[in-house]
């Protein structure tokens, strides 16, 4: 895996123990896991957060969530209870769950895709607690969960 590869960083950063969880969180609270996930893989990399950056970031996030991810995300929640009871409802929210999951994949890729141009600077940046902002509640034990799970992980595991 390389060091510019943000959909090989964002499964192995989920895979670390506590992070699926404080994702999940974070994902209750209002924010978007994909922008968490590109956000940590940013600092992890030394890009620095600007206003034009984040503004680029979230515009790609939010159409695509609007778009797609949502939609599905509502219908396989949606299906939930019923799905329980109906082999074949919960099949459907089986490949329903999987389309969310593609969908993830894409924004991930629209994401890094922006993030192209973009020079480490080697100094500080702070890109997760721009994104987490906005979000009500407390949001910085899941975030700093995150952060240290992203900066833990081994330079063959890096993306």
């Amino acid at each position: 895996m390389t060091n510019d590869d943000l959909r090989q960083f964002a499964l192995a950063c989920y895979a670390q123990p506590g992070v699926e969880s404080a994702c999940l969180e974070l994902q209750a609270a209002g924010a978007d896991v994909c922008l968490l996930l590109a956000g940590a893989w940013l600092e992890r990399r030394a890009i620095a957060c600007t206003v034009e950056r984040m503004a680029q970031l979230r515009k790609v996030a939010d159409e695509w969530q609007a778009e797609v991810t949502t939609p599905l995300r509502s219908l396989r929640q949606a299906w939930r209870e019923s799905a329980k009871s109906d082999g074949a409802l919960r099949a459907l929210r089986e490949r329903v769950k999987q389309l969310e999951l593609d969908a993830e994949y894409i924004q991930l890729d629209r994401l890094q895709q922006v993030t192209r141009p973009w020079p480490a600077e080697q100094k500080s940046v702070d890109w997760l607690a721009v994104i987490c902002a906005p979000l009500g509640g407390d949001a910085r034990a899941p975030l700093e969960k995150l952060r240290r799970a992203a900066l833990s992980l081994e330079p063959g595991q890096n993306g």
